[in-house]
């Protein structure tokens, strides 16, 4: 009896020994454990035991941005057709005066950067070009009248003012040209009129022109998502500093396909200060028109190594008629800048002073040739 006893007790032990094993190691072997009612979860640490943002989170770019930037409305009156009885004070005594109270088209149109404390906002000229009242509204609920200070539709860049008591929330202006494909962005505005949004994404290319969307064109793309109502808002870096000021996007829908296209925030800022300065944009001018090279021009003329750009036509009397540029010239220099394209050419030009007289390095046939040449004014650009 003692020997089963013993044999019993040792069994047990084993037994137990085991499923203590099991249990320890490998508890999904054992029935009912997937029943227990207690579920093991693994997550990961939200911050870094003070209550600080982890290194990936941008909450603090978009914080630092958020308060400066503002949705923009408008309204457009609606005018009656001229009609002979308005002056009819018999009309006017029983149908009243019809501008007391005239139908009006209000629409969220898009977003505006608050640039300085005292009021100053940037936004597309698109958003407020046919407005006849602005207001706009901000980040903490305050809304304001606003009136345009200037706009220049050749950057698509626009300045507007409201005059609130107090420190506006000013942002604060990064450098653009310093940025490189693969930055990580933030796109902040309100789209379709939902709220004040953002949205993350990267730097996908610099430079982009010949887009056909404005004249001067050297706008930053990114896959940040931007939507209608996203129009004059503020792109910012990880810092929360402005790079750029969103102004469109390609989609044949209208919605966000990852393709959109900011201003960079050096081009708004200049146009921005000339605009406050004196109320317009004042850009220089020469009058031709240009080709760039293609290959097989760049060897019927000879070129060799040599960058240029074909110039076409010159207009009369324009300050590159009256220096002796001629159709089928090498425009290779302006004012001791390189000009390798039709965009390096039209930029270069428009940032020199009208009135200024600069050497123009020009190839003609084989031969290198240096005129002066006075700068024009760049003619406004037609209204459409």
């Amino acid at each position: 009896m003692r020997k089963h006893w013993l044999l019993f007790t040792q069994t047990v032990t084993i037994a137990l020994a085991l499923l203590f094993i099991i249990h320890t190691l490998k508890p999904e072997l054992l029935p009912n454990a997937a029943r227990s009612g207690v579920v093991t979860l693994y997550e990961s640490a939200l911050t870094d035991g003070a209550g600080k943002p982890t290194e990936t989170s941008l909450s603090v770019a978009a914080k630092k941005a958020m308060p400066a930037v503002v949705n923009i409305f408008t309204s457009t009156i609606i005018r009656s057709p001229a009609n002979p009885f308005l002056d009819d004070p018999r009309f006017r005594f029983f149908f009243g005066d019809p501008g007391d109270d005239v139908p009006q088209n209000n629409s969220s149109l898009g977003s505006g950067v608050i640039v300085s404390s005292d009021g100053y906002i940037l936004t597309n000229h698109h958003v407020v070009e046919s407005a006849d009242q602005i207001e706009v509204a901000l980040a903490d609920g305050r809304k304001a009248k606003a009136h345009v200070i200037g706009s220049d539709p050749e950057t698509d860049v626009a300045v507007i003012k409201i005059d609130l008591p107090g420190m506006l929330p000013a942002i604060t202006f990064g450098h653009p040209d310093q940025a490189q494909v693969g930055d990580m962005v933030l796109a902040i505005g309100n789209p379709f009129g939902v709220g004040q949004t953002v949205t993350m994404g990267i730097i996908s290319a610099l430079k982009r022109d010949h887009l056909g969307l404005n004249t001067f064109e050297s706008f930053i793309q990114t896959d940040a998502a931007i939507n209608p109502g996203n129009s004059g808002g503020a792109l910012v870096d990880t810092n929360g500093s402005l790079i750029g000021i969103n102004s469109a996007i390609y989609s044949p829908n209208g919605g966000s396909l990852g393709i959109g296209f900011a201003i960079p925030a050096n081009t708004a800022k200049g146009t921005m200060e000339q605009i406050i300065k004196q109320g317009s944009v004042t850009r220089g001018w020469i009058g031709a028109a240009v080709q760039e090279l293609t290959p097989e021009l760049a060897e019927s003329f000879k070129l060799g190594d040599i960058k240029g750009v074909l110039i076409t036509e010159t207009i009369r009397n324009s300050p590159a008629e009256n220096a002796g540029v001629r159709r089928g010239d090498i425009l290779v220099a302006i004012d001791g800048q390189p000009i390798e394209s039709w965009s390096a050419m039209l930029e270069t030009v428009a940032n020199l002073p009208p009135g200024k007289i600069v050497l123009v390095k020009l190839m003609r046939d084989g031969d290198e040739i240096n005129l002066k040449l006075k700068i024009g004014k760049r003619p406004k650009p037609r209204t459409r």
